[in-house]
């Protein structure tokens, strides 16, 4: 079972959009904010979760449904890497954090991810293969458990990066500072340029 736990927190690991703006909302704003992008995050994740459990993920395979999610899921990773690269300016490496709201820092990593077709295929692969696999031997409430045990996995890995994210920022000069809110916004706009063309190519081809 722990095994389970180990694979939730390793599917979370791999850099991605909303790591990168885990990190810089975690450096910006403190811990609770990058926890409330992993939540939003998490959230998404266990509604595709519930979609592959519950067998519905014809929907999810519908071409139309696949291009929205492109477009839309670039559209959004687009703006969000641009706001971040334009509130560099006020940076400062005052402790005093920034205001923002948490529900926004929420619907940051809910929509980034509900939204990313990246997400959608990697659930329907990593998840759908380890439920195919795990039904083959185990009860209807042994798959609910194991479930259980990815998703804390999830939280554990948010916790991880949020607690990191925050004491990170306790080394850093104003210069690097800017120079990892940069960097963490330009690959979000480079996301949100592949997903852009995924889905332009998809709708013309």
């Amino acid at each position: 079972m722990f095994g389970y736990i180990i694979l939730g927190f390793t599917l979370a690991a791999p850099i991605g959009p909303v790591n990168s703006a885990r990190l810089d909302k975690g450096i910006k704003n403190g811990f609770w904010h990058a926890w409330m992008v992993g939540v939003g995050s998490m959230l998404a994740d266990g509604i595709f979760m519930l979609l592959v459990y519950l067998g519905l993920v014809k929907f999810l395979q519908i071409p139309i449904v696949q291009i929205f999610l492109w477009l839309f899921g670039g559209f959004v990773l687009i703006y969000s890497g641009f706001e971040c690269i334009k509130s560099v300016t006020q940076l400062t490496l005052s402790y005093h954090r920034e205001k923002a709201s948490f529900l926004k820092s929420f619907f940051i990593g809910f929509i980034m991810s509900i939204t990313s077709p990246l997400s959608v295929l990697f659930w329907l692969g990593i998840y759908g293969s380890v439920l195919a696999k795990t039904a083959q031997t185990s009860s209807t409430e042994a798959l609910l458990i194991y479930s259980l045990m990815i998703f804390l996995g999830l939280a554990c890995w948010d916790i991880f990066v949020a607690a990191l994210s925050t004491g990170l920022r306790k080394y850093l000069t104003l210069k690097t500072l800017k120079a990892i809110s940069i960097i963490s916004g330009a690959s979000l706009v480079g996301f949100g340029l592949y997903f852009g063309y995924q889905g332009l190519r998809s709708l013309l081809g």
